[in-house]
């Protein structure tokens, strides 16, 4: 009997659940994963608590790894035994097995570990999709992340170094900037005792920068439009405090004729061939070493309700994981 973490309301992390739970046999284009390792993610913790909808009761998580247990009818390209990593709806993938479809499937390849993609699939194309997709960067310039101590941001600052590209990044304590800078981010800004568009615009000599990556949204909305340049493009990609205010476009005006987009990562993978390519770029760099993916923190899936609580109190640095190598089924 396969087993899940499961949700019959919205709320705190104490509404999760640890359940048996039937998987059955594949249909038609689909397949059985036996997951060896979870991704623990902070859009998560919308889900749980009702910030994004759902239909109730359901599973969590959009993102594992494992190893093919069985095809459906249909099924091309993936066959019993293959490794496989992916990201995205339906919700489920805290669990250690389930029946899934195979198109947001990606093959594995040796070199990476399944706890390692389980720790980077989704932080990984996120940052494939920002920095190759969103806004045509140059070696030279210099953008602004938050949260760049996080799973997104530790991918994101080695990338970028890759790149040429110089990341301001904004951290909560000192530990975290340390951590940051180890990881390729040029300056970094403690928030919580420094005035970051003030150190922005110091930092670029009054210009601001480009571009501002906020996967934060409410509160830290109004000092990422100010610390952007003339005609610069904030990039809402996350809300871990919040949604947005309503934007009021005559103030983007008057800032300097900004531009403000709120991307997903499912329609940058969406089409087969762009996941792929995105894919291949990110793998490649993992699997050289140029992007380092480091587990900070390991949890049980059954002890999903400490690691919740672990990502919203701030606690945790870089990648989170649920290790199932010796789960049962």
């Amino acid at each position: 009997m396969a087993k899940a973490v499961r949700f019959h309301q919205h709320g705190a992390p104490e509404v999760m659940r640890w359940e048996a739970v039937e998987v059955g046999a594949p249909g038609p284009g689909q397949v059985r994963v036996r997951h060896l390792a979870v991704g623990l993610n902070f859009a998560d913790t919308y889900f749980r608590s009702g910030l994004y909808p759902s239909a109730l009761p359901a599973g969590l998580g959009v993102e594992a790894a494992g190893v093919i247990e069985e095809v459906g009818a249909g099924v091309d390209g993936f066959a019993v035994g293959d490794r496989v990593t992916y990201t995205g709806s339906p919700l489920g993938a805290y669990s250690t097995e389930r029946v899934m479809d195979v198109a947001p499937l990606i093959k594995l390849p040796d070199a990476i570990a399944c706890e390692t993609a389980a720790a980077m699939t989704m932080r990984g194309l996120t940052s494939a999709y920002l920095l190759r997709r969103i806004a045509p960067l140059a070696p030279g310039d210099t953008v602004l992340l938050h949260a760049a101590a996080g799973g997104v941001g530790l991918i994101f600052t080695q990338w970028a170094r890759l790149l040429g590209i110089d990341v301001i990044g904004t951290v909560s304590t000192d530990e975290k900037a340390e951590v940051a800078k180890a990881h390729g981010c040029t300056h970094t800004i403690v928030y919580p005792r420094e005035d970051v568009a003030a150190r922005v615009r110091e930092l670029t000599g009054g210009a601001g920068v480009p571009v501002v990556y906020d996967s934060i949204g409410a509160t830290t909305f109004q000092r990422s439009l100010d610390s952007l340049r003339r005609r610069g493009l904030l990039v809402c990609f996350g809300t871990a405090s919040g949604a947005v205010p309503p934007i009021d476009a005559m103030q983007l005006a008057i800032k300097g004729s900004l531009f403000v987009t709120r991307p997903a990562l499912a329609d940058y993978i969406a089409d087969p061939a762009e996941r792929a390519e995105l894919a291949e770029e990110l793998f490649s760099h993992v699997a050289a070493g140029r992007i380092k993916i480091e587990i900070n923190q390991r949890y049980a899936l059954e002890d999903a309700v400490r690691a919740h609580h672990d990502l919203e109190s701030g606690r945790s640095i870089g990648s989170s994981v649920f290790h199932l190598e010796s789960a049962g089924r």
